[in-house]
């Protein structure tokens, strides 16, 4: 698949049923190679890391047509990546887990936002995890902009998590799509496929960050999203439990 990368393809459950692939979103180059850099081995499930390209438009092609690809069936999506934090005394290198994401269509509501944040606060120690709403843009927010989205109660925005998660959730869980699916209205309960969303904070509102890599902060982020991946496979790991 161009942009991603796959591994254990063959990977069955306990009852010989295959297990459903997890699917980890991010746009950027280097968010891809941040999470390349942190994958392990005897994960369960195949993995695909997906580089979508900036932007909503992007991510929703990008993550659509992987999610109707061969083998793909009922894969679990996270949309991850970098932020920008909107709340004040929030800075570079803090978490951002989102309860749901948000853009003009509606809200999606994320699976298992307590435990994964719980679980990436023991991943990455020092660092503060925020939980809250998760709201989406098509263009980098800066300035007063920031206070306007943070008075909508978002905490944190980017430009792709929303579409992703979008996207996922009104993709078929199996093979083929229905013609003419029709949008749902808002709020839409995750419940088809397991969604989450986990952004690193580079951007701040007293920590503004003019280009990613050239400052400590974007460098601190950058770790810090090298170090989640494995945490991702423990949420994978859980959302093939049964609920209750």
């Amino acid at each position: 698949m161009a942009g991603g990368g796959r591994s254990d393809p063959g990977r069955q459950a306990a009852d010989g049923d295959p297990v459903p692939p997890l699917l980890v979103a991010c746009a950027l180059g280097i968010e891809r190679l941040a999470l390349r850099g942190g994958a392990r081995r005897g994960a369960d499930g195949p993995l695909t890391v997906l580089r979508t390209g900036m932007g909503p438009l992007a991510a929703e092609r990008a993550v659509a047509r992987a999610l109707v690809a061969p083998g793909m069936a009922g894969a679990a999506v996270v949309a991850t990546g970098f932020c920008a934090g909107l709340l004040p005394g929030m800075h570079p290198g803090d978490l951002v887990v989102a309860e749901r994401t948000r853009d003009p269509r509606g809200d999606v509501v994320c699976d298992g936002t307590a435990a994964l944040a719980e679980a990436l606060a023991a991943a990455v120690p020092g660092r503060t995890v925020h939980t809250g709403v998760l709201t989406g843009s098509d263009h980098v927010v800066r300035g007063p902009e920031r206070a306007e989205l943070q008075a909508s109660g978002a905490i944190a925005v980017d430009m792709e998590s929303a579409a992703t998660l979008w996207t996922a959730v009104h993709a078929p869980a199996g093979p083929a799509a229905p013609a003419g699916h029709p949008a749902h209205p808002a709020p839409h309960t995750a419940g088809r496929r397991p969604v989450a969303a986990v952004r690193v904070i580079v951007d701040a509102p007293e920590h503004e960050l003019v280009r990613i890599g050239t400052v400590r902060g974007g460098i601190s982020a950058f770790r810090v999203l090298r170090a989640v991946l494995p945490v991702f496979h423990d949420w994978h790991r859980s959302s093939l439990l049964p609920r209750r």
